[in-house]
């Protein structure tokens, strides 16, 4: 069993807004690999689905803990169902890579991004398999980055995501069935 988990923050100020890059493509991986309607757990403080991808069986997570809190519920689910870490792939929005971009890494520092910060604090690891969306300004944003990644996406930015979210079905699908590398090798550059 393998474990995808969507970072974004919960309530209706939050959708639509950089930051919730993770749970956009959680929404999109869902629909696509046609899992049920995402149901929250109060236990494990997420909204989980399941289904079928490259053959295996997925939980697909979105945290409705606030990000910088993530790792609770993801270390609940992982002990819970008893997920090892190599079986885990995270997937979020990354302000140090172009608006756009695709990034798959086995491993990682948390990059100033509280909710990895939160994973590996719970997790006691960096060592889990990442998917990165970026999300950096085109141009230098002239407030607090905070207020860039809790900023709503323009229309421009919606297109441009939506774009690189119809790729992740691939991307997620080659990770789970050939390796990390194999995804690294096809994905990373686009």
């Amino acid at each position: 069993m393998k474990l995808l988990i969507g970072l974004g923050n919960p309530g209706k100020e939050y959708e639509s807004t950089r930051h919730n890059a993770g749970f956009m493509a959680m929404d999109h991986l869902a629909n696509h690999f046609g899992c049920e309607a995402f149901r929250f757990f109060d236990k494990h403080k997420a909204e989980l689905t399941t289904g079928q991808i490259g053959g295996e069986k997925v939980i697909l997570v979105k945290p409705k803990t606030y990000m910088n809190l993530s790792g609770e519920a993801v270390q609940s689910i992982m002990g819970f169902y008893k997920i090892p870490m190599e079986d885990m792939v995270v997937l979020y929005d990354d302000v140090d890579i172009p608006f756009g971009a695709l990034r798959v890494r086995p491993h990682g520092s948390a990059g100033g991004h509280n909710g990895i910060k939160s994973l590996i604090q719970h997790l006691g690891t960096s060592d889990f398999n990442r998917i990165r969306l970026g999300i950096q300004p085109k141009e230098p944003f002239p407030g607090a980055l905070e207020d860039y990644v809790l900023g709503k996406l323009t229309h421009e930015q919606k297109d441009t995501l939506d774009k690189v979210i119809l790729i992740l079905p691939s991307a997620v699908e080659l990770l789970f069935k050939e390796g990390i590398e194999s995804a690294m090798h096809q994905f990373n550059g686009l």
